[in-house]
């Protein structure tokens, strides 16, 4: 398993750990207007010096959270492809990854734009391009290609019109699991529904023990880079 880089703040000092952790409370409680530097020293019973050693500014601190929360969605979704490759299969890896990405407050809040929850945070240039590198449209359209080369998706679909449909179906899922307005659901488990519905989308899932495990590498790789992307910007 990738674990979190040795060079992060929170991995050498338990103060940065407590700050982490009272920053990510008092945004949740308070969303980022009402987030002060102060504040969180305060909560953390540190001097409001001791955050700029290790966040030199309010937005760097915003940004780490939203960075850490990458860094789980990732760590999680990349150990539990490693223990069991057939989670890279098209059914079970959009399933799983929702599951992941809506148990990160933040990484949920940016799925539905909160501004209230992210006021600045939400159309920062870096967790735009979190967003971008990391946000469901691009994964889709990064480990499409890997399903399709290993008999797990059909091939005679156009692969960017492909990838819209499955963005669309993970996004609208995604909305009615944590959107302001959710709405009905389905009769059984959402995710399983979403599962249900990528297995049909994609069309037969015909790859063998090989071919799953080369294409598990293959979504493990990705993930890994977005990883080190997350590191570049955030941390």
């Amino acid at each position: 398993m990738n674990t979190p880089a040795a060079d992060l703040p929170e991995q050498q000092s338990t103060k940065a750990a407590r700050l982490l952790a009272s920053a990510s409370e008092l945004l949740l409680s308070r969303g980022a207007r009402g987030f002060t530097v102060a504040d969180v020293a305060k909560r953390a019973h540190v001097g409001k010096g001791t955050v700029y050693l290790y966040w030199p500014t309010k937005e760097d601190l915003l940004i780490g959270l939203v960075g850490r929360g990458f860094l789980g969605l990732l760590d999680d979704l990349i150990q539990r492809i490693i223990d069991e490759p057939h989670l890279a299969r098209p059914s079970q890896f959009c399933p799983m990854m929702l599951e992941v990405a809506t148990s990160q407050p933040l990484l949920a809040a940016l799925q539905r734009h909160d501004d209230d929850l992210l006021g600045v945070l939400a159309d920062h240039p870096r967790s735009v391009t979190l967003h971008h590198t990391l946000g469901p449209g691009a994964v889709i359209s990064a480990v499409l290609p890997v399903w399709r080369r290993h008999a797990m998706a059909r091939t005679d679909w156009d692969t960017d019109d492909q990838a819209f449909a499955l963005h669309s179906l993970i996004t609208g899922t995604a909305l009615s699991l944590v959107g302001p307005d959710p709405g009905p659901g389905p009769a059984g488990d959402p995710l399983s529904v979403l599962g249900q519905a990528v297995a049909a989308l994609v069309g037969p899932d015909l790859a063998d023990e090989d071919q799953t495990r080369s294409a598990a590498t293959a979504v493990i790789d990705f993930l890994s880079e977005g990883r080190a992307t997350v590191l570049r910007l955030t941390s």
